[in-house]
């Protein structure tokens, strides 16, 4: 089985990151643990597309691996020897030169100076190095994303971790958990785990910026006459009043019942009424429309522009 990193993800190394992210996706969603329960092959391979997205699609690990500084887990590589150097050989190796048995004992210098030079630290005579960003997905429900939530994601080594996810938040946003990434090494810290929210859409609700839009079924008495109805908002019902004679269409505007914000405020709610008459003829209805001469004048439709 291959460790390359881009036959993994079964993408081409000239590969965009938006193809990179694509293709992750749509393996993640079929190899998930939650959808193969018990599945330890679609288990094992989740963890490796995990990995090797871990790598590509980060744009500078990527660059790194095709410059051959890393391998696919991520980990460094030692430099090339510089030209005209040659590797230890060992006792009663033929060599041409002092030169000949002592080059790497520079060159081991110079690695652990390229080292620190990427992030790692000495202590104590070892290098210690941060470790990898592990990235996941998060599918949302609607509400939970508008009024926060906590959700149980799974990680790639199977470890399951609790994510806070706080309210208003949106559809592809990054929650980033510190410190429940890859372990470091040589007793570097930990990295992070980057999880990206998919937010699923809602029967009745849609979300703009910060505002929902709800269009609301009316009868004709409550159109005509005016009352008081709930309405549904996503932090729960309100009573709101319908004016007289409001046509469909007409939009009524609650302020602060849309989506939170970080300052604490919120967002309005925009309730579009539509009249909806009876699903069955009502034969004193139709009546009354019949003998209605003022109702007969009225054209909806006069002063428009031409349909």
């Amino acid at each position: 089985m291959s460790d390359d990193p881009y036959a993994i993800m079964g993408v081409k190394r000239d590969a965009t990151q938006d193809e990179i992210r694509r293709a992750y996706r749509k393996l993640a969603r079929k190899l998930h643990p939650d959808v193969n329960p018990g599945d330890k092959a679609a288990e094992e391979r989740f963890k490796r597309v995990s990995a090797a997205n871990d790598l590509l699609g980060d744009p500078e690990k990527r660059a790194r691996f095709d410059r051959g500084e890393i391998d696919a887990s991520g980990q460094e590589r030692p430099p090339e020897p510089p030209r005209g150097h040659r590797g230890f050989a060992g006792a009663g190796a033929q060599g041409d030169g002092w030169d000949a048995g002592f080059a790497d004992m520079v060159d081991a210098d110079d690695l652990l100076s390229d080292l620190f030079g990427r992030g790692g630290r000495r202590r104590g005579g070892r290098v210690r190095m941060r470790g990898s960003d592990l990235e996941g997905r998060l599918a949302l429900d609607f509400l939970d994303a508008v009024n926060g939530a906590t959700k149980r994601v799974t990680l790639p080594d199977g470890a399951t971790v609790d994510v806070t996810v706080p309210p208003g938040t949106r559809d592809g946003q990054v929650l980033r958990l510190r410190g429940k990434g890859a372990p470091g090494h040589g007793g570097g810290p930990p990295g992070d785990l980057l999880v990206e929210v998919e937010v699923g859409e809602h029967r009745h609700f849609t979300r703009k910026g910060d505002d929902i839009h709800l269009d609301l079924p009316v009868s004709l008495a409550e159109a005509v006459l005016g009352a008081r109805i709930e309405v549904p908002t996503p932090a729960g019902a309100v009573a709101v009043k319908v004016p007289k004679g409001s046509n469909s269409g007409t939009v009524l505007r609650l302020r602060g019942r849309g989506v939170p914000r970080r300052d604490g405020t919120r967002g309005d709610a925009y309730v579009t009424l539509r009249l909806v008459l009876p699903d069955k003829p009502d034969a004193a209805l139709e009546a009354f429309v019949e003998g209605w001469a003022a109702g007969k004048a009225h054209d909806p439709r006069a002063g428009r522009d031409a349909w």
